[in-house]
């Protein structure tokens, strides 16, 4: 297997860095595809999360391959993959992990911590709101920060640390809402839709006879962040760059439309600018061309924006949505 140049590449090399990335990523998706059928803008879009360096949430009902993406994932990337299956008693120290107290080999005793599922490369949390805030929140630093602290002392988390969870958007009886805290932290919420008839009927046949697709390994940890070291060195273009600006501060109460701006109750921070100006780069990278253009912020507008937002009873009321207000704010951008 050739490996991906994982030092820093100079300038005039970038191009060429960048043709041997986006031919790897091209083979990881058609590795993917032999398990996961009539979801390529789903794989598309985690791949962006991961080269994004950062963590997505998947919103699907039951059935959907949700949990089989990641888990193929893992398999492809060469990344140590786990899953929590969150419920409602769950507690943080079953995901951070915990101190326990043992005897000494000298004699006396002392303490010993024993590592969570959370200290893995890939972390699967499967129906995360199905978790009380208390154990959602064990998250929040190990997403932002990529260490945690137990007992007052910091472990640092295994690299590269990315987290997908899923959640289910039909049935919320015994579910605990993520907080907006927590919400920002994902770089996208990628909507999970039923496979078109002809992924369908390849399904029936693939997945129910006697044998099983057998995955290989394409990339490996080391590579997955080389790439996302390149996709921090693509260059964005100006205009790239004020659709970014002009996408997000309109999604804010008082900086648009006085008549868009009524139905807005709140919107996405500068995190969300950070993450559409990475994600756009990733997306670039992942179709093969070396800088986004004003079609990638328009393609990811949805995605980045929908989970950063919320727009009030009143609207609500009129039949608007997350959704029609983030269309609205792409036509603007021309």
């Amino acid at each position: 297997m050739s490996t991906i140049n994982q030092t820093v590449p100079a300038a005039e090399d970038i191009v060429a860095t960048a043709d041997a990335v986006s031919d790897r990523i091209a083979t990881v998706r058609a590795e993917i595809g032999k398990v996961i059928f009539g979801q390529d803008e789903v794989v598309e879009k985690a791949l962006v999360t991961l080269l994004s360096g950062g963590h997505a949430l998947l919103v699907g009902v039951p059935g959907l391959a949700k949990t089989k993406l990641v888990e193929t994932m893992g398999v492809v990337l060469g990344l140590d993959a786990r899953r929590i299956q969150f419920t409602p008693d769950l507690m943080p120290s079953d995901i951070l992990g915990a101190e326990v107290l043992e005897e000494a080999p000298g004699g006396g005793r002392s303490f010993r911590f024993i590592p969570g599922p959370i200290f893995s490369q890939l972390l699967m949390a499967d129906e995360i709101n199905r978790a009380s805030p208390r154990t959602q929140s064990a998250l929040l630093q190990a997403m932002q920060e990529h260490h945690v602290t137990v007992a007052g002392l910091r472990h640092d988390l295994p690299r590269p640390f990315h987290v997908l969870a899923t959640q289910n958007p039909l049935e919320q009886e015994g579910t605990y809402p993520l907080p907006e805290a927590q919400l920002d932290r994902f770089i996208m919420q990628v909507d999970v839709g039923y496979p078109d008839l002809a992924s369908e009927r390849r399904m029936l046949f693939e997945t129910t006879g006697s044998t099983e697709a057998e995955l290989r390994r394409v990339m490996t940890p080391e590579e997955l962040m080389a790439a996302q070291r390149l996709v921090r060195r693509m260059p964005v273009g100006e205009t790239v760059v004020e659709a970014i600006l002009k996408l997000v501060r309109s999604a804010r109460p008082g900086e648009g439309d006085a008549g868009v701006d009524a139905n807005i109750a709140w919107g996405p921070g500068p995190r969300a600018s950070q993450a559409l100006m990475l994600a756009v780069r990733a997306r670039a990278l992942v179709q093969g061309r070396l800088a986004p253009s004003v079609d990638d912020v328009a393609a990811l507008a949805r995605p980045i924006l929908q989970h950063r937002m919320a727009v009030t009873f009143a609207a609500r009321a009129d039949g608007i949505d997350v959704g029609t207000l983030i269309d609205r704010f792409v036509a603007q951008l021309g």
